[in-house]
């Protein structure tokens, strides 16, 4: 299945996607999609709904997040052995762990807003895991059970706040940082989550190409993992880290992001984002 959100930001409602592309109103069926419907039991109950028999919704609206109830917004940094390496950072013995503040999550085509005193805006195209059963001290060869789907995710970065210190999070959590979508895609439908193509563009320029196959650790290794240091509940998204092609690593020069430009990106089975840079007003 590939369930979204649609509508105005704060006012969305549930869909999902049908064979032939279109939404399908969800709206009768369930209030939202969060914890609930991300659990075993609810997409099993979403599962039985044939889309045909939902209203179709016209005209094209705005896409929110696909899901609500969003506890922990997980991230692994470096997990791409290229992209390492472009940063000019050791490849890790361990997965690199760090958070991403919920405030910072929007739609997939929603605007990005550069925060005050920015001046390395970057992108980073992520494929998202959404845990769907609680998972503590779990194990590898059982972590993926625990999965109610994957996501695009674009880790938006503020490299000047990111490197000043040890600590990542500031330059990974401003407003508008974790665009999450446009859909939530069912385990089903992905039945490996290590063969799947990424890629993102900046005003039409292919930037970022890879595939999921080339991360250093897998998406079952790091459920399992971060499962051994907190608790993963339904909703909860863990961003698993980008192929080489960020901003950052351009030779001779990095090139960073500025108002006016426009991120596009997808992963394969996942779906696209579109976003344009928009100053900062406040």
């Amino acid at each position: 299945m590939k369930l979204c959100r649609y509508g105005k930001n704060g006012f969305e409602k549930p869909a999902m996607v049908d064979g032939e592309g279109r939404l399908r109103d969800l709206s009768k069926v369930v209030e939202n999609i969060g914890p609930k419907e991300l659990a075993p039991r609810g997409l099993k109950m979403l599962a039985k709904i044939k889309p045909e028999t939902l209203a179709v919704v016209a005209n094209g609206p705005r896409l929110g997040v696909p899901f609500v109830g969003i506890g922990k917004f997980v991230a692994i940094g470096l997990n791409y052995s290229d992209h390492a390496k472009e940063a000019g950072m050791p490849i890790p013995s361990e997965p690199i762990v760090f958070m991403k503040a919920t405030t910072c999550i929007s739609g997939p085509n929603d605007d990005v807003v550069q925060p005050r005193r920015s001046t390395k805006l970057d992108w980073e195209v992520e494929l998202g895991i959404v845990i769907g059963s609680k998972a503590q001290y779990v194990e590898e060869k059982e972590a993926l059970e625990y999965v109610a789907g994957y996501c695009v995710v674009n880790d938006v970065s503020e490299r000047s706040f990111q490197l000043v210190t040890t600590q990542w999070d500031k330059g990974k959590g401003f407003d508008t940082a974790g665009p999450i979508g446009p859909w939530l895609v069912t385990t089903d439908e992905i039945r490996d989550p290590q063969s799947l193509d990424l890629w993102l563009d900046v005003n039409g320029k292919r930037m970022q190409s890879g595939n999921t196959r080339t991360m250093i650790f897998n998406c079952a290794q790091i459920v399992a993992h971060v499962s051994q240091y907190m608790t993963l509940l339904p909703g909860d998204v863990i961003t698993t880290g980008t192929p080489p092609g960020v901003g950052m690593g351009v030779k001779p020069s990095p090139v960073f992001l500025k108002p006016g430009d426009v991120m596009t990106l997808g992963i394969q089975g996942l779906g696209e984002q579109k976003q344009k840079v928009v100053a900062y007003s406040g």
